[in-house]
C-alpha cells in the first residue's frame, strides 16, 4: 500500500482518488477551497440552481468506467443521466433556424438539407466521417494512453483538391481550410463548425482540422445531462471516494513540494510537511508549469426567470455571431469583447432547480479572451448586452427577469489535439510526481479530466 497524495479535489482529483484507492493505496486529497468539484460548481439562491460550470455531459462512458471500475455500478444508478434530445437548437445571422437531434448523424444530415438547402448535409456528414478518421487514430494515444513522446500529426484525411484549390500551395489544415473547401464556404455550416471550436476555447481560424473530432464525438455519442445540475456528477465521485476510504483535507492549501534524493517526497502545508509514496499535482506551480498561452476564459450569467419554462423550449439554444472571423479576432487576437458573439443558452427541464412549477434557470455562456479582467458594472452592462442580442434573435428573456447573476473565468483549459495544443505529461520526469487534471494530459473538459484520473492510475499501478 503506498502512500499518496492527491493535490486539488477537482473532478480530475476526485476520479484520480476513487480509483487509486480502489486499487488498495491510502490516499489523501488536499485542496485550498472550502469543497470539491473545482470547476464543476454549483450556485444556488432563492431556491434556483445553477451549474457554474460544465452544464452538459459528453463521452459519459469516461464515468460510467469511473463507477465501474470503482464500485462494479453502472452511472446511471449514481446520478439521474439522460440525453438531451433535441440536442441543441441553433439560430442564425441571417434568421435561419437548424434542430439537430441527439445522436443521430442521419437526423443531423436531414436537419442541415432542411435548412440549408440539399447537399448540406452530405457534406457535413462527409466531414464528420473524417473526424472519425481523427477519432480512429488519436483515440488511444490522446485519450486512453500517456502523452505519446512525439507529438502526433493532424490525421485528418484531407480530400482532393479541387478547381483553383489545386494551385495553392499545401501545408497544415485547418478548420478554416475545411469550412472553405469542404462545406463550400456556406455561412451556415461554417457558423455551426466554429461553434464547436469557440466553446472548447479553440480559434475557428486557425485550429488544426482535427478539431473536426468534437463533432463526431458529440454527434455519434451524445450529449448528456445529470439531472440535479453537473454537481450532482461530483458529488456522486465524492461519495464513492468516501466509500474507498479516501480522507479529505479542505481549506488546506499546498504551498511546495517536498523533494529528497531526486524525488519528490511529499507536500509542505501550513500546517507542516506530509510525506507520500507518489504525488499527484493538478495545481499549476506545483509541478504543473503554467501555460505558455493562456486559453480563451468564459463570461457566465445566471439568469432566474418569472414563469414555467415554456413547452418545447430546447435545453440547448445556441445564438451564432453574426461574423465568425471578426469574432476570432476579438477573442484570440484583439483581446477584446465581442459585441455579437456566438451565445449558449442552457435551460434545463429540471424540478430541482427552481423553486416552483412557476419558475425558470437559464445560463448563458460567451468565450471572451484570455484573461479577462471586467468590473462588477462592466459584467453587467456585458450582460444586458448579450440579452438585448438574444432579444434581437427573437429570445427575449427580460421581462421574465426575477435576478441575475454574473461570473467570469480567466482561462479554461483546451483539450489536445493531434497537431494542435498538447498538455503536460501525466508523469513528467520527476520520480514520485505526477500529474493529472486540465492542464495535464489529454488537456481541459470534463472527460478528458476524467480520462487523466484513469491514465495516472494506470502508471501507478495497484498497491
Amino acid at each position: 500500500m503506498a502512500r499518496i497524495i492527491v493535490v486539488g479535489a477537482g473532478m480530475g482529483g476526485l476520479a484520480a482518488a476513487s480509483r487509486l484507492a480502489t486499487l488498495g493505496h491510502r490516499v489523501t486529497v488536499l485542496e485550498a477551497a472550502g469543497t470539491y468539484g473545482g470547476q464543476v460548481g454549483s450556485y444556488r439562491r432563492e431556491g434556483f440552481g445553477f451549474d457554474t460550470g460544465p452544464g452538459l455531459l459528453a463521452l459519459p462512458a469516461v464515468y460510467r468506467d469511473l463507477a465501474l471500475k470503482t464500485g462494479r455500478e453502472p452511472l446511471e444508478e449514481l446520478v439521474a443521466l439522460r440525453p438531451v434530445d433535441p440536442e441543441s437548437r441553433h439560430l442564425f445571422a441571417d434568421g435561419s433556424e437548424l434542430v439537430l437531434p441527439n445522436a443521430s448523424r442521419g437526423g443531423v444530415g436531414q436537419a442541415l438539407d432542411s435548412t440549408f438547402g440539399a447537399g448540406a448535409g452530405e457534406r457535413w456528414n462527409d466531414m464528420v466521417n473524417r473526424g472519425r478518421t481523427v477519432w480512429e487514430a488519436t483515440r488511444r494515444p490522446l485519450l486512453e494512453e500517456p502523452r505519446p513522446a512525439v507529438d502526433p500529426v493532424d490525421p485528418y484525411p484531407v480530400p482532393p483538391r479541387r478547381g483553383l484549390s489545386r494551385l495553392l500551395p499545401r501545408g497544415r489544415h485547418t478548420l478554416a481550410d475545411v469550412t472553405a473547401r469542404e462545406l463550400d464556404g456556406e455561412p451556415g455550416p461554417a457558423a455551426l463548425l466554429a461553434e464547436y471550436a469557440l466553446r472548447y476555447g479553440l480559434n475557428p481560424l486557425t485550429a488544426p482540422a482535427s478539431a473536426t473530432v468534437l463533432p463526431y464525438m458529440e454527434q455519434s455519442f451524445g450529449v448528456w445531462y445529470v439531472g440535479g445540475g453537473m454537481r450532482a456528477l461530483a458529488d456522486a465521485v465524492f461519495a464513492r471516494c468516501g466509500s474507498r476510504g479516501v480522507e479529505f483535507r479542505f481549506d488546506t492549501p499546498v504551498r511546495a513540494l517536498e523533494r529528497a534524493d531526486g524525488r519528490v517526497t511529499g507536500v509542505r502545508t501550513d500546517d507542516g510537511v506530509l510525506t507520500a509514496d507518489a504525488v499527484l499535482s493538478a495545481v499549476p506551480g506545483l509541478g504543473v508549469a503554467a501555460p505558455t498561452e493562456l486559453a480563451p476564459g468564459r463570461f457566465t450569467v445566471l439568469l432566474a426567470l418569472n414563469g414555467s419554462r415554456p413547452a418545447g423550449t430546447a435545453h440547448r439554444t445556441v445564438l451564432h455571431g453574426a461574423d465568425v472571423a471578426a469574432e476570432a479576432r476579438a477573442v484570440f487576437t484583439d483581446r477584446t469583447l465581442p459585441e455579437r458573439p456566438t451565445v449558449q443558452l442552457l435551460r434545463p427541464d429540471d424540478p430541482l432547480l427552481v423553486p416552483d412549477a412557476n419558475s425558470e434557470t437559464a445560463v448563458l455562456t460567451v468565450t471572451v479572451p484570455a484573461g479577462l479582467t471586467l468590473t462588477d458594472a462592466q459584467q453587467d452592462a456585458y450582460a444586458e448586452q448579450l440579452l438585448a442580442h438574444l432579444a434581437a434573435a427573437g429570445l427575449d428573456l427580460r421581462e421574465r427577469l426575477r435576478w441575475r447573476e454574473t461570473r467570469l473565468t480567466a482561462s479554461v483549459p483546451v483539450p489536445a489535439l493531434a497537431g494542435g495544443q498538447l498538455a503536460q505529461a501525466n508523469r513528467p520526469g520527476e520520480p514520485g510526481l505526477y500529474l493529472i487534471g486540465a492542464h495535464a494530459h489529454p488537456g481541459g473538459g470534463l472527460a478528458r479530466v476524467g480520462m487523466s484520473a484513469s491514465i495516472t492510475a494506470g502508471l501507478i499501478g495497484p498497491a
